[in-house]
């Protein structure tokens, strides 16, 4: 189970620091060119503050276990991730349907996982198996 949970928090950390870091790193203009039409429309510093948030979650799903100190705040660092991916999930589906929701709904149920199972069944406490 601890291999398992590694390495959904590798990839999902990887996800968020790409997510986080090009919500930081490229323009709002750019950003809104790409989005499809009919996307909700947010203000260029609710983006930067979402990519911080995204940026600092993927750090906090790894870093606590792979230092070994306040690990706990891995599974905090999923549920807080988790909030975001309700946000993203409602605004999907209100732009692209129901279809465009099933991306971030399988990244939620992945981050709810993490949650649980690092706080309850295979905290960090234990070495690598």
């Amino acid at each position: 189970m601890n291999i398992v949970l590694w390495i959904l928090q590798g990839l999902l950390s990887l996800l968020f620091l790409f997510a986080g870091g090009s919500k930081l790193i490229v323009p709002y203009e750019t950003l809104m060119q790409n989005a499809p039409p009919n996307q909700v429309v947010f203000s260029a510093g609710f983006i930067k503050f979402i990519g911080v948030c995204e940026f600092l979650g993927g750090l906090g799903l790894i870093m606590p276990g792979l230092f070994k100190t306040q690990q706990y705040l891995t599974p905090l660092a999923a549920l807080g991730l988790a909030i975001i991916m309700i946000g993203a999930l409602v605004v999907s589906v209100m732009a692209g349907g129901v279809v465009m929701g099933i991306g971030p709904f399988v990244i939620l149920l992945l981050l709810l996982f993490i949650a649980y199972a690092r706080w309850r069944v295979a905290p960090h406490g234990g070495r690598l198996r």
